[in-house]
């Protein structure tokens, strides 16, 4: 069974918080969830090589925006968990922020197995630390200098993040991957 399809049975259809999250933080987590399941279903099966073609005409590989999904968890997880500067990160992960125009470029040739296990180390570390958070710290600001948006906002804008290149992914997958007609 593949990992879409066991999150899809464990999870979708249903924003109900787990216990080891607080109501607010949980249906977060959820919503997180569910976006992670859609990703995941929209790479499912593809090769290294398809992982890495970018299509005539397009700017990224699909390698490339999971390589960025995995890196916007880190950059947050910086700014909001440990109140650093963004200006601190390291060169990996502004290369996978900035999609290779910055930093040290995600490497070209990785699995989509070893892409996968990146992002779910990423958000991993993001879920255990929401384990130590409440719905107080959901609602408060982020440390300066990015005390304009809350932590809420934050997340929020991580899944949307997502969202928004899982949408590209699956019009990258017609054209590295496209369905055979019978």
């Amino acid at each position: 069974m593949s990992r879409a399809t066991t999150l899809h049975s464990e999870r979708a259809y249903r924003i109900e918080p787990e216990s080891q999250y607080t109501p607010q933080i949980g249906a977060l987590v959820e919503m997180m969830n569910y976006t992670r399941l859609t990703t995941l279903q929209a790479v499912e099966g593809l090769t290294t090589e398809q992982v890495d073609t970018v299509p005539e005409g397009f700017g990224n590989s699909i390698g490339m925006l999971l390589a960025h999904i995995a890196a916007v968890d880190r950059v947050y997880q910086m700014m909001s968990f440990e109140g650093r500067d963004f200006g601190e990160m390291d060169g990996a992960i502004m290369g996978g922020l900035s999609m290779g125009q910055q930093g040290t470029p995600p490497p070209t040739g990785q699995s989509l197995d070893t892409l996968l296990a990146e992002l779910d180390a990423a958000r991993k570390l993001t879920l255990d630390t929401f384990t130590t958070k409440d719905d107080d710290w959901l609602a408060s600001r982020l440390p300066a200098p990015y005390d304009d948006m809350n932590q809420h906002w934050a997340w929020f804008h991580v899944m949307e993040d997502e969202v928004s290149h899982r949408g590209q992914i699956r019009i990258l997958r017609k054209h590295v991957a496209p369905k055979k007609k019978e």
